[in-house]
């Protein structure tokens, strides 16, 4: 393998008391109708961007290794860097790294780390990177990055000098760079601790002042090593209510809206400007395969085959997706677009709930308005087993603590992901050894293939031993995958510089330092 160097109570009360906290309370302005440009012109210095995104409450966190909402993921891209970043093709772009040269057999890499400064003038060294590591893989719970990296062999890393890392791993890894892509592995000074108050990274604004569940703030780093932003400030603005991040969008109390319904983008189109991101985001369900009912393979094969995969995409969805197949990652690299598309077949999945003993059964179906469309989706999903003999009871949990709530207990959730190799996917979501394993999938076999894939340097080889795994989840996995949806963003049309190909969770998704107000 070569080094990998760059290329280059009612809505209208909710949406008050949001007012309240997006605009200090001051009156809603008037939107006027008509449709809606983007911004025209050169880009230009100046302004404040005020960004509206779900959130999690008291909870949030701006720790950039405990991360797990976008609010939370836009917060630390603004504060911190990465070593890489995934691209929107969801291949590796160095960041803070230059260059990544691994040896011939993969079991060590070395990087050269660019000429970086932290906020506080302090260089970008190795020994901040080999710290930031240890903090993720040590004793400390809730650290997104731990699985991606957990191949790191720690004792024998070392700082070849202040812009060289090696890095020694205790196992072959020839996707390390992914790992160090992933969510969670922000490099922060050595020795930081005091993350919520006083955080200090190397990215392209300066920590100002952040109150969790309600507002935070950077202003621009003109010392950045890209450049400085164009904006002098962002704002990021929590609400969970969706009509509430739109109407203040329309009252111009914001100027950036994250995380739209395929229905409310369409009903406002004419009003505020929206951008798709595609492929950014699997929706599905998550089966757990080590408890009753979905421990037996005829439960898991009844729900493939009840799903009406072309009715949820047309119904909630409103074409702004596609159909997927049980399989993550349609369209990235390694997706086995071979194996064939399961298809609705609600005669062959009655016969599978009756040879399962489902008949009769409740089965809970945990969902939460976690996201968008995420509360219908369980609603659809619970007519359809209706038509087949099987009884879904709809439970409805916690927005800002779903994820947490779900990884370990009930039998069945609502589940969506962003943007992630599917590299990444299987090694944080479906390994024996995987941190975020929702579906419980432990196979010996599947976790041998993925450790051979790792092994070589050969892209042909490795993707064989992917085709083969993917054959497996799709023959007998605990994921369902429906469809994959566009991102929808509402933006004012003075905002200029949002990248419309950029999947959730890649480099140029919420690239505030690229984006400019007229």
């Amino acid at each position: 393998m070569p080094p990998l160097t760059p290329a280059g109570g009612t809505t209208r009360r909710r949406f008050l008391q949001v007012g309240a906290v997006l605009a200090g309370g001051a009156a809603l302005a008037a939107c006027s109708s008509g449709p809606a440009a983007p911004a025209v012109g050169n880009p230009r210095p100046g302004g404040t961007l005020r960004a509206a995104f779900a959130g999690s409450g008291a909870t949030e966190t701006l720790d950039p290794h405990k991360q797990n909402l976008y609010a939370e993921l836009a917060r630390a891209k603004m504060l911190y860097d990465k070593l890489a970043e995934y691209g929107s093709d969801l291949s590796v772009v160095p960041r803070l790294a230059e260059r990544f040269e691994p040896s011939p057999d993969q079991t060590r890499w070395r990087v050269t780390l660019r000429a970086a400064r932290f906020h506080d003038g302090r260089p970008v060294r190795a020994a901040d990177v080999l710290a930031s590591y240890a903090r993720i893989l040590g004793p400390t719970s809730g650290m997104r990055g731990r699985s991606g990296l957990a191949t790191l062999d720690l004792p024998n890393c070392r700082a070849v000098d202040d812009r060289t890392v090696e890095f020694a791993l205790t196992a072959p890894y020839a996707e390390f760079p992914n790992a160090t892509a992933a969510l969670g592995t922000a490099i922060v000074p050595e020795g930081a601790t005091d993350f919520d108050r006083a955080p200090v990274g190397s990215g392209p604004f300066r920590f100002e002042s952040f109150e969790p569940g309600r507002r935070f703030r950077v202003v621009r780093n003109p010392d950045y090593w890209e450049g400085a932003p164009l904006l002098d400030a962002v704002e990021l603005l929590v609400s969970n209510d969706e009509a509430a991040r739109v109407n203040a969008l329309l009252g111009r109390q914001v100027e950036y809206a994250h995380d739209l319904s395929p229905t409310t983008a369409a009903g406002y189109a004419d009003r505020v400007v929206v951008t798709r991101l595609p492929r950014s985001s699997m929706q599905s369900l998550a089966m757990k395969v080590d408890r009753p009912p979905f421990d037996r393979p005829e439960a898991r094969q009844a729900m493939y085959a009840m799903v009406d995969r072309e009715e949820m995409v047309r119904t909630l969805l409103a074409g702004s997706g596609t159909v997927g197949n049980d399989l993550y990652g349609k369209g990235y690299r390694y997706y086995a677009d071979d194996i064939p598309q399961r298809t609705y077949d609600p005669d062959r999945a009655r016969a599978l709930v009756r040879a399962a003993g489902l008949e009769g059964v409740r089965i809970p179906l945990d969902t939460a308005a976690a996201g968008s469309g995420m509360v219908e989706a369980a609603s659809v999903l619970r007519d359809q087993a209706a038509r087949v003999g099987l009884t879904l009871d709809v439970v409805t949990g916690n927005a800002s603590t779903y994820y947490s709530d779900v990884r370990e207990r009930g039998v069945l959730a609502v589940y969506r992901s962003g943007a992630l190799p599917i590299e990444s996917h299987i090694a944080q979501r479906l390994l024996s050894t995987s941190a975020t394993n929702f579906t419980q999938w432990r196979r010996p076999g599947f976790d041998a293939l993925y450790a051979q894939a790792q092994a070589t340097g050969d892209d042909a080889a490795r993707t064989g031993f992917y085709r083969q795994m993917q054959q497996q989840l799709h023959d007998d996995g605990g994921f369902l995958v429906w469809g994959f949806s566009d991102f929808l963003v509402g933006s004012d049309p003075r905002v200029g510089g949002i990248d419309p190909g950029a999947p959730a969770n890649t480099l140029d998704w919420a690239r505030f330092d690229k984006v400019w107000l007229t």
